[in-house]
């Protein structure tokens, strides 16, 4: 591992860094202001949550085009082009004063870092290393996941005392400032071949799938209620987060203060989920990281203590550590490398969409009546059963998989 790590620290430096920055751009980074703007602009959850529906399902619709480029053009143009954007949006929060504005902005945020950065990292991670990629993922996630720790404890802990505008004015600065630090570790290509058209792991039938196959595959389509659970409910758990502490009678600090052990797992289970990756494939991997999540939610929704929500985290942080390091790698172990960037950015849009209508459609049921508490065992039903279905797809192309290798 570190022999790994030394060898390729340039472009898993640059990985890491540019997830890192998609922070930015995320539900649990723009949650931690959720009071402040409700405030600023007399929002209440279901209007506030439907603002951030309209400018994620935008961000969604533009990053099937946006994350095709990925096929085109070298992680260190598209990433400094992504970065740009992110540290304009930060700016345009910053500044921002007309609720009509707001949609925009937050368009710009989610599309420019949760869609364009974290995308370009792990394309670049499935494109760069082969035989590593669950090594490659998870490290380059690591530096995501600690800013998922470190950001929320910090900011809120500030907040009382700095104007939350002022850290987007910091946010923005940061974007901008590590642009000249990626074009220096992408000085040197990872490979020559990364803008090439032919070569590379085939898929499934062993071929190169196209994005319209996928999208007539019946294994991508059952798939997909599962790939986007995450998305749409983690998000929505993140985004609620103020709502969610109030009707437990928490306090925010109490609440944020877990996420360590969201973190700590998450660094767990990322590192042994891209192990095993590497070790017995992605697909093979697939199954494992749902059923956690379900737990979680279904924990979280009906323990009115705080150790609930400790371990709610925990497992919370197993999902994402199977989330940061399979699905990825998985896209291309079954349709091939030559278009796994147009393919996982059409992944990721669907992504984004989910994360779009889990805040917007939770909260208006908490605008109806409704906590968002009382909402999470039905969410953890939910996905359980799009695991389910998942397997389903899981199992045939396995089978597929079985007879090209026969």
């Amino acid at each position: 591992m570190f022999k790994f790590i030394y060898e390729n620290q340039r472009w898993l430096a640059a990985g890491g860094l540019l997830s890192l920055l998609s922070a930015f751009g995320q539900t649990f980074f723009i949650s931690l202001f959720a009071g402040e703007i409700r405030q600023e602009y007399g929002l209440s959850h279901g209007t506030w949550g439907g603002i951030y529906a309209l400018g994620t399902m935008t961000s969604a619709a533009v990053m099937v085009w946006g994350g095709a480029l990925s096929d085109h053009m070298r992680v260190r143009s598209l990433g400094v082009l992504s970065l740009l954007g992110l540290a304009l949006a930060c700016f345009a929060m910053a500044v921002n004063s007309a609720v009509l504005i707001l949609p925009l902005i937050i368009f710009a945020l989610r599309f420019t870092g949760q869609g364009m950065l974290s995308h370009v990292s792990r394309v670049a991670m499935v494109r760069w290393f082969t035989r590593a990629r669950g090594k490659a993922l998870a490290i380059s996630s690591l530096a995501y996941t600690l800013g998922e720790a470190i950001l929320p404890l910090t900011i809120v802990a500030l907040l009382p005392f700095v104007g939350w505008r002022l850290i987007w004015w910091v946010a923005g600065g940061v974007a901008l400032a590590m642009i000249p630090v990626i074009r220096r570790l992408l000085s040197v290509e990872r490979t020559p071949a990364e803008m090439a058209e032919t070569g590379g792991e085939t898929g499934m039938e062993g071929r190169h799938w196209t994005r319209l196959e996928v999208l007539r595959d019946p294994v991508f389509l059952l798939c997909l209620p599962a790939i986007t659970a995450p998305g749409t409910f983690g998000t929505a758990l993140f985004f609620h987060q103020v709502h969610l502490v109030g009707v437990k009678s928490w306090t925010h600090i109490e609440f944020v203060a877990l996420f360590p052990l969201y973190t700590f797992s998450g660094l767990a289970a990322v590192f042994a989920f891209g192990i095993a990756v590497d070790r017995f494939g992605a697909l093979r991997m697939m199954r494992w990281y749902l059923p956690p999540f379900a737990l979680s939610l279904v924990i979280l929704g009906l323990t009115p203590g705080l150790w609930g929500a400790a371990v709610a985290f925990v497992l919370l942080g197993v999902m994402q550590g199977g989330q940061s390091a399979v699905p990825a790698p998985f896209w291309a172990e079954i349709y091939g490398t030559r278009h796994v960037g147009s393919i996982k950015a059409m992944v990721t849009a669907a992504m984004v969409l989910g994360s779009a209508i889990g805040p917007g459609l939770t909260g208006f049921i908490i605008d109806a009546g409704v906590g968002f508490d009382e909402q999470l065992p039905w969410i953890g039903a939910y996905v359980l059963a799009s695991a389910a279905l998942m397997l389903v797809a899981l199992r045939h192309a396995q089978k597929k998989m079985d007879r090209m290798q026969g």
